[in-house]
């Protein structure tokens, strides 16, 4: 059903569209691969930002007239609406193009349909190539588009035995400056980074993007049983950046008045279970907020509550080698008493990042990589590839 050029082109497209995850906004990130009549590689697009060109067109526009009679391979199924951009199955008609081949199908109602279109058009259509690996590269949105809510990853830092921090509490610093820089990239890729109340008070993190990455600053979401909890000098109220402090929906739950005189700051209410905020309640405000992904980096009470309601969709550690034997654990109970009741994630990378180990994880059975993804970089450059990587 696929020739191995248009197999070869997917791979190529899925890399393409990784690149740009979490850097697209409320868009998709999505990539494609334009081969002419005799499967040559004749032009590459992706998706850089909302506003701007799509995949396919950029793709188109670097093929020219090769393009005529030729093979789109790209990432998601091109869209069949007019918004900032007109509809990319259009794009593809009138460019010539004779076959396209996508990996997912398009899931957002208001643009589906596109490999209708096409089809309807004479253009042969097939669908299906490399549908894990594609949909992997474009998790963020694709979480938003089909459930709601926000892409949720689970970050922490700790030595070989699972600790965060010493006995005395200290904490600073466990991994390396080279481990600290790549979770910073990773910061960099979420729309917000979400902590508790005991972290702020703990540890007083300003939670920006620094260590030379570039990248606009996240949005910074503390969640507290009760906003009087929160230090009058602490960094995530500095004003630099936008702030949410979330609060559970009970009985005299308000903005105390240190937050009411903070700048860029804003207090979110949420349905809460026993006096804490229900996580699948607050992941829903956020999500309602504009929040596509969020970057959790809070405690070990934090995480155990995500954990232990199913919200946690990939778990990134960095993990030193270094032993403690004593100290708070990455994360607190999650209700499993026997080994039969433990949580079973699957592996997606191990990497070494300087002297520490990268590991990446998701939920139970999801489907393997089709080769393990590459270290996580900072993003590529937005200038198109050089035109000798086009032809054979």
């Amino acid at each position: 059903m696929f020739t191995q050029a248009e197999h070869d082109a997917m791979c190529r497209a899925v890399e393409l569209a990784g690149s740009r995850l979490g850097l697209t906004g409320a868009n998709p990130t999505v990539g494609c691969v334009v081969l002419d009549r005799e499967q040559r590689v004749v032009g590459e697009g992706l998706h850089l930002r909302a506003g701007e060109a799509h995949a396919e067109v950029a793709a188109l526009a670097q093929a020219g007239r090769r393009a005529r009679g030729g093979t789109a391979v790209v990432t998601l199924e091109p869209c069949n609406h007019t918004g900032r951009t007109g509809p990319c199955a259009e794009a593809l008609r009138a460019a010539g193009v004779g076959r396209v081949v996508y990996a997912v199908a398009d899931p957002n109602p208001a643009a589906a349909g596109g490999a209708a279109t096409l089809a309807a058009a004479g253009v042969d259509v097939a669908g299906g190539l490399l549908t894990a690996e594609a949909g992997w590269a474009n998790r963020f949105w694709l979480t938003n588009a089909t459930r709601s809510r926000p892409w949720v990853s689970w970050k922490f830092g700790s030595t070989l035995d699972g600790r965060i921090a010493a006995r005395d509490g200290s904490s600073r610093w466990i991994t390396s400056e080279a481990a600290r820089t790549d979770a910073h990239r990773l910061r960099s890729r979420h729309d917000a980074i979400l902590v508790g109340a005991g972290t702020v008070r703990a540890d007083d993190p300003q939670l920006g993007v620094r260590h030379g990455v570039d990248g606009a600053a996240p949005t910074r979401v503390v969640v507290a049983s009760g906003t009087d909890g929160l230090p009058v000098g602490a960094r995530v109220l500095d004003g630099s950046v936008r702030t949410v402090v979330v609060v559970p929906a009970v009985a005299g739950a308000t903005a105390a008045p240190v937050l009411r005189d903070a700048p860029d700051t804003e207090v979110l209410t949420v349905d809460a279970v026993d006096g804490r905020v229900e996580p699948e309640a607050l992941l829903s405000a956020l999500f309602d907020l504009g929040i596509g992904s969020v970057l959790v980096e809070g405690g070990p009470l934090t995480a155990a509550g995500l954990l232990a309601a199913g919200c946690v969709d990939e778990l990134v550690g960095y993990i030193a080698p270094a032993l403690l034997g004593a100290g708070p654990a990455a994360v607190g109970d999650i209700g499993a008493d026997t080994i039969g009741e433990a949580l079973r994630w699957e592996f997606r990378e191990c990497a070494l990042v300087g002297p520490d180990l990268r590991v990446s994880a998701v939920p139970g059975t999801a489907p393997a990589p089709l080769t393990a993804p590459a270290p996580l970089t900072a993003p590529a450059p937005l200038t198109a590839p050089a035109p000798g990587r086009w032809t054979a």
